[in-house]
């Protein structure tokens, strides 16, 4: 079920009434996780039992993590819920992309891997849900939560349906609390979520579904467009995965604010970045933290020197570009970030980067942020090449007809529109930036003015949603 579709708002009106109606916090949550498995079932059926072995397995394996108190046997029972959430991820994702990537090297000595590849659908959102449910056996072995003796409430953890399918990847630790009380969301709350549904399905529709087809026009023909046109397609590419993904994250805590849930900010002005380690603070929030918390501080993070670090750093950041896709393109992403990082690591010799904002005191200063943002959004950029193209044919492709540098004649209509998109999201940004709120739409000191901005987003999304196909959000894939 897309959150830019008529049917969810459909799924949203029914689910709403009934979730206020009901008094206790049992029947509360009963409700909500029938709701959330309706939703995930909405694609496919078949694929709520997979939710259904990850809620159990990691909710009896937590339980007897948190009594055993020999450390090999709780060795064995976290090896088992890797095993058990893992494994399903590497059969349903990454089973026939390894078998595909070794047939070359079979076939030189007379082998066949053919007949272990599977005809599967890859189900939506598995990635999401099996760091997030991985998440609470690994934070009960660290000792760091104690484990939740009602599975209503961890299977509700586990499948609640506003980040379900592409998250943000919450931590036990934040959610599972939330959701062991009575859910009662606040007059301010339904506020909040109703700016930012509203806003999130603007950014989605209007920047990032526009500009998507744009894109998809210019990748799969790429035969037919100039240098130019290419990189114009690659800035759209940005506009696109950025408006998607945040449309998505502000739809999905916008939904559980009305549900009197609170999840984590995903985003934060990512492209208003002025280095790459300050982009990864601000990019796919709960997945940075999550690889950083989990895997990174798990093969040794800087404690083992220097170099480690560095192995370290890469390691993560190619599991990571791997996590979004069974695709080398996806790890050459994530090996480009891990360049980045590492190299900016060694820039600064030790020096810890600091969460204060820009400084736009002086021209100076405004001019060099200015500057360093520049910077850092050009290096995101050439990565995302390798984000958006399907086939190692396609970057070569795009690579070769960039090198020779045309110019057709719609160079400039290409490049009028990418810079359109580009200032609208810069300024939505900004408007976010320098409120440090992303429902600043509240405080507008006249009611009806929000009311009329809200209800112009609203319809101006809907026009466009009566007239095309709604696309799906490109993180559903992973």
């Amino acid at each position: 079920m897309l959150f830019n579709s008529f049917i969810f708002f459909i799924f949203l009106g029914l689910v709403l009434p009934v979730f206020y109606a009901l008094r206790s916090k049992e029947s509360k949550n009963i409700f909500l996780l029938l709701a959330s498995y309706f939703f995930y079932g909405y694609w496919d059926w078949r694929f709520c039992s997979l939710l259904a072995i990850s809620t159990f397995v990691d909710f009896f394996i937590g339980k007897n993590l948190h009594k055993q108190t020999d450390e090999k046997a709780r060795k064995r029972l976290l090896l088992l819920s890797l095993f058990s959430n893992l494994g399903i991820l590497a059969v349903f994702k990454y089973l026939n992309f390894f078998v595909e990537s070794f047939q070359s090297v079979a076939s030189q000595f007379g082998g066949e891997l053919d007949f272990l590849h599977l005809n599967i659908i890859l189900p939506v959102g598995i990635s999401f849900y099996t760091f997030q449910t991985l998440s609470y056996t690994l934070d009960i072995y660290r000792r760091r939560i104690e484990p939740t003796n009602n599975i209503i409430d961890f299977a509700l953890f586990v499948a609640f349906f506003p980040q379900l399918v592409a998250g943000p990847i919450e931590r036990a630790a934040a959610l599972l609390p939330e959701l062991s009380k009575k859910l009662s969301p606040s007059k301010d709350q339904i506020r909040q979520g109703i700016v930012l549904i509203i806003t999130g399905l603007f950014r989605k529709v209007l920047l990032g579904d526009t500009a998507g087809r744009y894109v998809d026009n210019i990748f799969e023909n790429m035969e037919a467009y100039t240098s130019v046109e290419l990189l114009c397609g690659l800035v759209l590419f940005s506009v696109q995965i950025y408006a998607d993904f945040s449309g998505y994250s502000r739809i999905a805590r916008g939904t559980s604010k009305l549900l009197g849930v609170e999840l984590m900010k995903n985003f934060e002005q990512p492209y208003l970045s002025r280095n790459i380690t300050e982009f990864w603070r601000r990019w796919h929030i709960s997945l940075s933290s999550w690889l950083k918390d989990y895997l990174y501080i798990s093969l040794g993070g800087n404690r083992k020197g220097e170099n480690r670090t560095y192995i370290n750093l890469m390691l993560t950041m190619l599991l990571g570009g791997l996590w979004h896709g069974a695709s080398w393109n996806f790890v050459i992403w994530g090996g480009l970030h891990g360049i980045y990082l590492a190299l900016h690591k060694l820039a600064l010799r030790g020096k810890k980067i600091g969460r204060e904002k820009a400084d736009f005191s002086t021209i100076a200063s405004g001019l060099s942020s200015i500057g360093q943002m520049l910077l850092t959004y050009i290096l995101v950029l050439f990565t995302w090449l390798f984000f958006r193209s399907t086939s190692w044919e396609m970057t070569t492709e795009f690579f070769s007809v960039v090198s020779q540098w045309t110019v057709g004649d719609y160079a400039g209509k290409f490049i009028t529109i990418s810079l359109v998109y580009a200032f609208v999201t810069i300024l939505l940004d900004i408007l976010e930036y320098s409120s440090d709120s992303h429902t600043y739409l509240l405080k507008v000191k006249s009611p009806g003015a929000i009311i009329g901005i809200l209800l112009a987003l609203l319809g101006v999304s809907f026009i466009y949603m009566f007239q095309a196909d709604p696309l799906p959000f490109i993180y559903f894939q992973f």
